[in-house]
């Protein structure tokens, strides 16, 4: 009897075991090039597939590269997710440009300093981008463009331990997916 009861313990707390160090998959973002899904999308519907000639190509990447360079990042202040003064300035810079883009993609990514736990900073990540989808709703970009995502403090800007690296880490991240 009592050999019974030491091997269920032990079985217990190997599974109890196995289940913690296990833990969940890191989740990747996958990004798909825009001309292999034009081109998936054609072959679906019965046209001719063409490959993008180089020119092409090139004016994609250019028109890409220039809304990048144009897009600016926003800061917060510490365990705050209210858009600073500063980043309203920003904000309208952005939405004009998403305005022009017309049926644009755009993914707000949330960010935190390393300080506070990693659930809190996820959560704190998640306010701080739908505060500024909000605010870009308010200047008339659709909410339906907009998506956002949080990596808390996953994925710093900056990976020094002082208070200027936290404040480049404390920030949102504009991505700008499509046409």
């Amino acid at each position: 009897m009592k050999k019974n009861i030491t091997l269920i313990s032990f079985l217990i707390l190997a599974a109890f075991g196995m289940a913690i160090f296990t833990g969940c998959a890191e989740k990747k973002t996958v990004v798909k090039d825009e001309a292999v899904q034009e081109q998936k999308a054609e072959a679906a519907s019965g046209k001719a597939v063409t490959a993008p000639t180089a020119q092409e190509q090139s004016t994609k990447v250019e028109a890409a590269a220039t809304v990048a360079v144009d897009i600016r990042d926003i800061n917060f202040d510490f365990d705050q997710s209210n858009i600073r003064p500063d980043a309203r300035e920003i904000m309208k810079a952005n939405a004009d440009i998403f305005l022009k883009k017309g049926a644009a993609k755009i993914t707000i990514e949330g960010y935190c300093d390393e300080r506070g736990t990693a659930e809190y900073n996820l959560a704190l990540g998640e306010r701080r981008a739908q505060e500024a989808k909000k605010y870009l709703v308010n200047l008339g970009v659709k909410a339906s463009q907009i998506k956002t995502i949080s990596y808390g403090e996953e994925r710093p800007l900056d990976a020094g331990h002082d208070e200027d690296a936290w404040a480049k880490n404390r920030r949102d991240h504009f991505v700008v997916n499509g046409k």
